[in-house]
């Protein structure tokens, strides 16, 4: 299964971006759907996911309070809005794919998308 991720860029501290993730072709109503980001040099870190109900939602610690993920059944899509951007969270951000049940280990994940860059500039 192929999946897009979209939507990373160049921005300040402070600044906000959203990120995009949906499947050309094939619903993700009933997938748990997670954002994972690395950075060089380090392991890929779980970021934030939803759930295939899309009622149960988890954050790593170091973006709660700052990040959320949503679901738009209806476009095929699952957002990440990424507010008060730090520079630590300059990484590759890639979204992930599971049968329905939220997971926060990235081995869990079957389909992953191509990653889009996101750069956080002091």
């Amino acid at each position: 299964v192929q999946l897009q991720a979209s939507g990373g860029g160049l921005v300040q501290v402070g600044d906000s971006l959203r990120l995009s993730c949906t499947a050309p072709g094939r619903s993700l109503n009933r997938n748990a759907v997670a954002w994972f980001r690395q950075a060089p040099g380090k392991e890929r870190m779980f970021v934030a996911g939803i759930s295939g109900s899309g009622y149960v939602d988890k954050y790593g610690g170091s973006v709660l309070g700052r990040f959320t993920i949503s679901r738009d059944s209806a476009n095929n899509m699952v957002y990440l809005q990424m507010n008060s951007l730090e520079p630590e969270d300059t990484a590759v951000y890639y979204c992930a794919t599971r049968d329905f049940v939220l997971a926060t280990v990235a081995n869990e994940y079957e389909n992953w998308g191509q990653g889009t860059q996101v750069t956080v500039s002091s």
